[in-house]
């Protein structure tokens, strides 16, 4: 039996890779900054919750999903450091700990995001494009991150990135993007015109065993939906699947004064596309806007 360990197990992904794990008789350790509050969730019972790395006798995987929700507050100094230090001092830590292990693990899936790629606006952003510029925040952290992942590599470790969009599913972003339209409030982001590239989360999930399972697999990974949509269709859309009018507009200066830096790139927008992952023979059960908010929401 094969063990896996997960940083950020706890969380909206890690709770909905884990039974796919389990499903395959994987030994699975969960590292939690606070352990005994999941002890008694029977999610976990299972599963061997520890509190540092030190704990961990062996793994043969590892899954880095392990940082600071990037939309949970407002981009404040601090709260930008948090969220910096979330990823980066575990992903530093979870390196020096492989490096002492007699028996290295052969895998690395370490997370990343599309923020990698910057504001592009409508251009077709696949993993052979370049990251975006370095005064963009996303773009800084998501390079640090990569980059601290892959000194894995050195050590005799198979690492895969996994720039992940917005994913999708009964947590996360959609409850919070939903709530307007649910009051009848709902309306596009300044033009509509922008990007958004999402993934369902169960689409996620099994894109993360697709790579564990295709040893010849390695580097980054675009985790997205094939078909990107801009703001006005994504708005369109979940106003049909709520039965909601979507007749408003949020203005950009509105959505600035809202959430500050942040609203650079909700309103200029990604279309990225996972190249790489359907070239790999990956296929996604929900690759279109519609199918996939309709499963999640109804």
């Amino acid at each position: 039996m094969q063990t896996v360990l997960i940083t950020g197990g706890t969380g909206f992904i890690g709770r909905n890779l884990i039974p796919l794990l389990q499903k395959e008789n994987y030994k699975i350790i969960v590292i939690s900054r606070t352990p005994s509050k999941y002890e008694d969730d029977f999610f976990f019972k299972h599963i061997e919750l520890v509190e540092d790395f030190n704990q961990v006798q062996h793994a043969d995987i590892v899954i880095n999903l392990a940082g600071a929700n990037l939309s949970a507050k407002r981009w404040s100094p601090q709260y930008k450091q948090e969220i910096v230090n979330s990823r980066l001092e575990v992903t530093h830590k979870l390196i020096d700990w492989m490096s002492q292990q007699k028996h290295k693990p052969h895998t690395l899936i370490s997370g990343s995001a599309i923020g990698y790629y910057g504001a592009r606006g409508n251009e077709t952003l696949d993993e052979s494009s370049t990251s975006g510029s370095a005064s963009e925040f996303q773009v800084r952290l998501c390079s640090q991150w990569e980059d601290a992942a892959y000194r894995a590599e050195g050590l005799g470790v198979r690492v895969c990135c996994i720039r992940t969009g917005v994913v999708l599913g009964d947590e996360g972003a959609l409850p919070q993007m939903s709530l307007p339209f649910k009051f009848g409030v709902g309306g596009k982001l300044g033009s509509g015109n922008q990007y958004f590239s999402w993934v369902h989360i169960n689409d996620h999930v099994r894109a993360v065993m697709h790579l564990i399972d295709n040893k010849g697999l390695q580097g980054s990974f675009n985790l997205t939906a094939p078909h990107p949509v801009t703001n006005e269709v994504l708005t369109k859309t979940l106003g049909k699947v709520l039965s909601r009018p979507t007749f408003m507009t949020v203005p950009g200066f509105a959505l600035k004064l809202t959430v500050g830096e942040m609203a650079k790139i909700l309103l200029t927008g990604q279309r990225v596309v996972p190249k790489k992952l359907e070239e790999s023979g990956f296929e996604f059960k929900y690759p279109e806007l519609e199918q996939a908010l309709t499963e999640i929401l109804k």
